[in-house]
C-alpha cells in the first residue's frame, strides 16, 4: 500500500516540461513585447513577454516559431540565429526558453493571442511585468 502511494505522490510531484521558443523582433532599436492574455495561471496572466509558444513533437525551433507567429498573430517573419536559451522553474511546470533573432517586412500583426503590444528600447524593459522565464532571458540577452 504504502509503494502505491509514493509512485501517486511521484506522479503527482512531476512536473510538466515544456519548450518554448521566442521572437526577438526588432524595429530599429526597439523591440517588441506582447502582453499575454488574462488566462492560465496568475503568475503569467497579463504579464509580458516576448511572442512564441510551445514546440510540439517533431517540430524544429524554427517551424514552432514561425507556426506559432502565424496562428497567434497572423505575423510572418524571417526565423534567424538563435540568441540564447534559459531554463526556469514555476510552480507546476518547467520551462526551456528558446529566444531567436527575427525579421519581419512590416509590422502589419494582429493581437490574436495577446491583450497588447509594444516596442520599447531593451533599457526600457523594466517598466513592464515580465513573466518569469521572460526576465530570466532579458537578463541573459542584455547583461
Amino acid at each position: 500500500m504504502k509503494k502505491r502511494y509514493n509512485r501517486t505522490i511521484d506522479k503527482i510531484m512531476e512536473k510538466k516540461h515544456l519548450n518554448v521558443v521566442c521572437a526577438v523582433v526588432h524595429d530599429g532599436d526597439k523591440i517588441l513585447c506582447t502582453q499575454r492574455l488574462r488566462k492560465g495561471p496568475i503568475y503569467i496572466a497579463e504579464h509580458w513577454e516576448f511572442p512564441g509558444g510551445k514546440v510540439k513533437e517533431g517540430e524544429s525551433d524554427y517551424e514552432a516559431l514561425r507556426r506559432e507567429l502565424l496562428e497567434e498573430m497572423d505575423w510572418n517573419v524571417y526565423v534567424g540565429a538563435k540568441l540564447c536559451s534559459i531554463e526556469h522553474e514555476y510552480p507546476d511546470f518547467t520551462i526551456r526558453l528558446t529566444a531567436y533573432d527575427c525579421m519581419a517586412h512590416d509590422n502589419d500583426f494582429k493581437l490574436l493571442a495577446h491583450i497588447d503590444s509594444c516596442w520599447l528600447k531593451p533599457e526600457e524593459f523594466s517598466k513592464l511585468k515580465w513573466t518569469e522565464a521572460d526576465a530570466a532571458l532579458i537578463k541573459q540577452l542584455w547583461k
